[in-house]
C-alpha cells in the first residue's frame, strides 16, 4: 500500500488526539482522586468517632487485625478454628543475639580457606547420618499437610543439597524415600505403616511425641477428606478416619520409653533412633526420660514451630520460645553429661541462616526448616494460586491448584535456597576467624537484650571487655563473673 502524504496527515491528528485524549482523561482523573481525597479528609478530620469510620482503625490497631479477623472466623464457625504455618506472634527471639566479628584481636579467615560444615547426627549409633550443612527438612506428612509431588520435591531438593529430609506423620510415600539419599522415617502417633520393611528402609527413626504448635495434642482426618489412593497408602478401609492419637500407642507411661526405643533400634539395624518433643515448662524433667531411654537424638520444638493447621490458642500461648529451649536444654545436657552423646536438633522459627548458626553457637547440633523450606520450595509457583487464593493452595493435598505443582522444579528451588544458605553460613564462620563449624560457640556470641544475656548467660553489646595491651588478652566481662558468683552462691 502506497503511504501518502493525506495518510501522514490523517495518522498524525489521530496520533494527537490520542494524546490529547489521554492528557485529558489523567487530568479529569486527577481532579476525581483530588476531589475525592479532600472530601474523605474532611469527614475523617470533622466527624466525631460515633459518625468516623476511624473509629474501625483505632479499634483494630489496638485488638490487632489478626484477632479481629479471628474473632469473625469463630463467629461464622461456632468451633474451634485452624490457622497455618504458626504464631504470628512476636516471642523473645534469636534476633536479640548478635556474633562477634574478626579483626585484629582474632583475625578474619583467608578468604580461599575451605569451611568444614559437616554435622554427623546420632553420635553414637552404630550407623550415624552425616549431613552437609546443619539444616534439614522439617516433617510435613504427605496427606495430612502436602499433596504428593510436593512431598516428593522437599525429598529431592533436601537429597540434591546434600542434607537430610523428614517423612512427617503421613503414610510412606516410596516416591520420597526414593527421592531422598537421607530419608528419616518420623514414627508417628498414628497405626498406619509401622511395618518391619518401612523401619528398616531409612536413615534414621524419629519418634513423634508432640510438635509445638499442636502441643501434645491428637488430630484426625475424617474420612471424607480422604481419596482412594491416599486411603490406599493409609491402609485405610473405607469410611474409616486417620488417627493421629495424643500419646505414642507404645508409651503410656514414660517408663515405657526404653522398651519403644529397643524395639526401633533392633528394627532399624543401627540407625540412629530419635524423638521428637515440645520444650514445656518442665522440660528438664522431660529430658531427663528421653535422655535416659537410649534415644541417639532429640529434637526440640520450640513455640514458634508451624503446622498445617492448629488451634491459635495452642500456637500463642503454649510452650517455650526456642532461645529458652535451646538455652535451657543445652545447659542441662552438658551438665549431666549427655551433650557429646545425644545430638539435638531445634526447631521453632528457624528461618535464615544467621539464626541457624546462632542456634549451632548455643549448642544445637543442626537445625530443622519447615515453613521456610515450603516457601524456598514452592517459589514462583505459588502463584499459580495468587492473588485470589493463599499460596499455600498450590501445594496442600486436596488443594485447588496442587495439580499444577511441578515436583522438579519444587525441588530446584529448594536446593538453590539450601546452597545459598550453606554459602551464606561459610562466610559467617570465616568472618568469626574460624574454619568450621564445630568451632563456633557462646563466646562468638553478645546479646542486644537483657533477657537474652540473661537466659543465653552471653554479655551485653554494650559492656566493655577488659583489655590488656600490654599482654594483649582479653579479661571476661565483669556481668558474665558476677551472674557465674551469683549461680555459685558466692558474693
Amino acid at each position: 500500500m502506497q503511504i501518502t502524504k493525506l495518510n501522514w496527515r490523517k495518522a498524525a491528528k489521530y496520533g494527537l488526539g490520542a494524546v490529547l485524549g489521554a492528557v485529558g482523561a489523567k487530568l479529569v482523573t486527577r481532579k476525581l482522586i483530588d476531589k475525592t481525597h479532600d472530601e474523605a479528609g474532611k469527614i475523617i478530620m470533622q466527624d466525631l468517632y460515633d459518625e468516623n469510620l476511624w473509629e474501625l482503625v483505632s479499634a483494630v490497631t489496638r485488638i490487632s487485625p489478626q484477632i479481629v479477623a479471628e474473632t469473625n472466623m469463630r463467629a461464622t464457625e461456632g468451633k474451634a478454628i485452624e490457622r497455618p504455618l504458626g504464631p504470628p506472634k512476636k516471642f523473645p527471639s534469636l534476633d536479640d543475639l548478635m556474633f562477634s566479628i574478626a579483626q585484629f584481636y582474632i583475625m578474619p579467615t583467608p578468604l580461599e580457606t575451605k569451611i568444614d560444615t559437616k554435622v554427623t547426627i546420632g553420635k553414637q549409633a552404630k550407623k550415624p547420618f552425616t549431613i552437609d550443612f546443619p539444616i534439614m527438612v522439617s516433617p510435613m506428612a504427605y496427606g495430612f499437610a502436602l499433596c504428593k509431588e510436593a512431598a516428593v520435591a522437599l525429598a529431592r531438593g533436601a537429597s540434591l543439597a546434600g542434607t537430610a529430609y523428614c517423612s512427617g506423620q503421613g503414610p510412606f510415600l516410596p516416591e520420597a524415600r526414593k527421592a531422598s539419599k537421607t530419608y528419616i522415617y518420623q514414627y508417628h502417633r498414628g497405626h498406619w505403616d509401622k511395618t518391619p520393611e518401612t523401619l528398616s528402609n531409612c536413615s534414621a527413626i524419629e519418634i513423634q511425641f508432640g510438635q509445638a504448635a499442636t502441643a501434645g495434642v491428637g488430630n484426625k482426618m475424617s474420612a471424607n477428606q480422604i481419596d482412594k489412593e491416599l486411603r490406599d497408602a493409609f491402609g485405610l478401609l473405607p469410611g474409616q478416619d486417620a488417627i493421629n492419637h495424643s500419646r505414642q500407642p507404645l508409651v503410656n507411661h514414660p517408663q515405657e520409653l526404653v522398651k519403644l526405643v529397643e524395639k526401633l533400634r533392633k528394627a532399624g539395624g543401627g540407625i540412629p533412633i530419635g524423638a521428637k518433643m515440645v520444650a514445656g515448662k518442665f522440660l528438664e524433667a522431660d529430658l531427663d526420660w528421653l535422655c535416659n531411654s537410649g534415644v541417639d537424638y532429640i529434637v526440640l520444638d520450640g513455640a514458634e514451630a508451624a503446622t498445617k493447621g492448629s488451634p491459635p490458642i495452642i500456637q500463642d500461648d503454649f510452650g517455650l520460645p526456642t532461645i529458652f529451649a535451646i538455652s535451657r536444654a543445652v545447659n542441662w545436657m552438658e551438665k549431666n553429661n549427655f551433650k557429646n552423646r545425644i545430638s539435638l536438633i531445634v526447631a521453632g522459627k528457624i528461618r535464615t541462616p544467621g539464626e541457624v548458626l546462632k542456634a549451632c553457637a548455643l549448642g544445637a547440633d543442626a537445625c530443622y526448616m519447615g515453613a521456610i523450606s515450603l516457601f524456598a520450595m514452592t517459589h514462583t509457583q505459588t502463584l499459580h494460586a495468587l492473588p485470589f487464593e493463599p499460596p499455600t493452595q498450590a501445594v496442600w493435598y486436596n488443594a485447588q491448584f496442587a495439580s499444577q505443582f511441578k515436583k522438579e522444579e519444587g525441588a530446584q528451588a529448594l536446593a538453590r535456597f539450601f546452597k545459598s544458605c550453606k554459602e551464606e553460613l561459610d562466610e559467617a564462620i570465616k568472618g568469626l576467624g574460624k574454619t568450621s563449624l564445630q568451632q563456633v560457640n557462646k563466646k562468638d556470641l553478645c546479646a542486644l537484650s537483657e533477657l537474652a544475656a540473661k537466659t543465653c548467660n552471653l554479655p551485653l553489646v554494650y559492656q566493655p571487655f577488659s583489655y590488656d595491651p600490654k599482654h594483649k588478652t582479653l579479661m571476661p566481662n565483669p556481668l558474665t563473673i558476677q551472674r557465674h558468683f551469683q549461680r555459685k552462691g558466692k558474693t
